[in-house]
């Protein structure tokens, strides 16, 4: 293994020769072993797009010369492309600023640059200082909040809302599907009045439908950016309407519709729109919950629960029981959830900790923030094309469960009163007859209206 010398304010480090980053970022893979989890490489381009648009920014106002601009730009599209997704070392518990991964990003950008530029990566000094170029008008405090909110938006608009949306549109046409299939509704798991298994299913999606309605209302906290906040949140070090330039260069590199937040004292501090959107990713985790839940309720059996509904048989479902089949979309559902609503504690925990003028749970809270949005986007595209798509109803034991129930005697309520219903009803449990048989035995009611009240319409 052969080895360079970098340097940085604290002296010099040996790094590997054929390794583009420097001094800063060597020092952090040897002092933060924790975890064996890197930045998340969303993160990483999200940081890499803000460094691009700062870039063209600076050139634009005067205080980059065109050649670092493009060799900037140039470092940045290739590590966009994820051609150096391996230059990008550093693990999620560091400083809790992301100086270490900005530094990181810095360093490989003005390593590249030296490379496009055609130098050498030990040559001194490079022709890109990773601070005084690559960093220009930019701190880590302003440059990492602006990178994992890019992160988290893309990822949310590309990914996650996407898949809600697909699993509403399946909900849809399943609500169509089981319109007419009369059942017996529950409360508190005991037998209860009629419902459809169409009226059933809807009130899943109305949890989805306020879900994906409670994400979006937060997008738009999250996608106030901070940059030109620099070290404090009062710009310092930046050259006038640098701001607002490189939120449009951000803008026409993402295709999306980032804005400036009007306080970058209140940006850069908390992360109050992250804890805003990691509670409605929690909100939605809820309701995937109990989605997940009715499915296995419903699905139990097959021949000694509820089996109202067939659920696909994706895989045997046990390795001693042949012929059993579980159902692990649902597991896996709420397995996601549970996650989900973890990782939220930890983004609450993270921030409520800001102090002053910054924040110092950003990787934590940036981290946990991707996990939720990515995992929720697979596991609900999972469930959609693996579970709820093949759902059957089974028409014969559903209408078995509702010619048994007693408690659809609570359509004689308003013919004879609760009290003659309830005596109906306990009298067909005692004897174990139907509720015809007891309204009759009882002369409560006869049998031409027995039959015209309890219709089930």
């Amino acid at each position: 293994m052969s080895y360079r010398i970098e340097k940085d304010t604290l002296g010099e480090m040996r790094v590997e020769s054929d390794k583009l980053w420097g001094a800063q970022t060597q020092r952090a893979m040897e002092n933060f072993v924790i975890g064996k989890k890197r930045m998340p490489i969303e993160i990483i381009y999200g940081i890499a797009t803000a460094k691009k648009a700062a870039a063209c920014a600076n050139c634009d106002l005067g205080v980059l010369p065109e050649d670092k601009r493009n060799l900037i730009v140039q470092a940045c599209d290739e590590i966009l492309a994820g051609k150096w997704d391996e230059q990008f070392p550093l693990r999620i518990w560091q400083t809790g600023s992301g100086t270490q991964t900005n530094m990181n990003v810095n360093e490989v950008i003005a390593h590249l640059g030296q490379l496009m530029n055609g130098g050498k990566l030990d040559d001194t000094p490079l022709y890109l200082s990773p601070n005084d170029d690559v960093n220009k008008s930019q701190s880590t405090n302003d440059i990492f909040p602006t990178g994992m909110r890019i992160a988290a938006a893309k990822m949310l608009l590309e990914h996650t809302i996407p898949a809600i949306e697909r699993l509403m549109a399946t909900y849809r046409t399943k609500i169509n599907e089981f319109a007419d299939i009369k059942k017996i509704g529950r409360t508190h798991l005991m037998d209860a009045t009629p419902l459809t298994l169409g009226q059933e299913l809807s009130g899943h999606l109305s949890q989805l439908e306020h879900g994906l309605e409670a994400i979006r209302g937060s997008m738009v906290h999250l996608m106030e950016l901070p940059i030109g906040g620099t070290a404090v949140g009062n710009g310092i070090n930046t050259p006038e309407g640098y701001d607002r330039l490189a939120l449009q260069y951000i803008n026409k590199y993402t295709g999306l519709n980032f804005s400036n937040t009007p306080n970058k004292f209140e940006a850069m501090a908390t992360h109050d729109s992250l804890a805003e959107m990691s509670g409605s990713l929690k909100r939605l985790a809820v309701s995937l919950m109990k989605i997940a839940n009715d499915f296995r309720l419903l699905n139990s059996g097959p021949r000694c629960g509820l089996g109202e509904v067939i659920l696909p048989a994706n895989e045997p479902g046990s390795s001693i029981m042949p012929g059993k089949v579980n159902p692990t979309q649902c597991e896996a559902l709420s397995q996601v959830c549970c996650q989900v609503i973890g990782n939220d504690v930890a983004i609450t925990t993270g921030a409520m900790q800001g102090h002053l003028q910054l924040n110092v749970f950003m990787p934590l809270i940036g981290r946990n923030l991707l996990q939720s949005s990515r995992l929720l986007a697979d596991v609900i595209n999972s469930f959609n094309d693996h579970c709820l798509q093949g759902v059957v109803a089974n028409r014969e034991r559903i209408a078995m469960h509702l010619n048994n129930s007693l408690m659809l005697v609570t359509k004689l309520n308003p013919h004879i009163g609760y009290y003659n219903a309830a005596k109906i009803a306990q009298h067909a449990h005692a004897k174990g007859i139907t509720l015809k048989e007891a309204a009759l035995e009882l002369g409560l009611v006869s049998e031409k209206d027995f039959d015209e009240w309890m219709e089930i319409r």
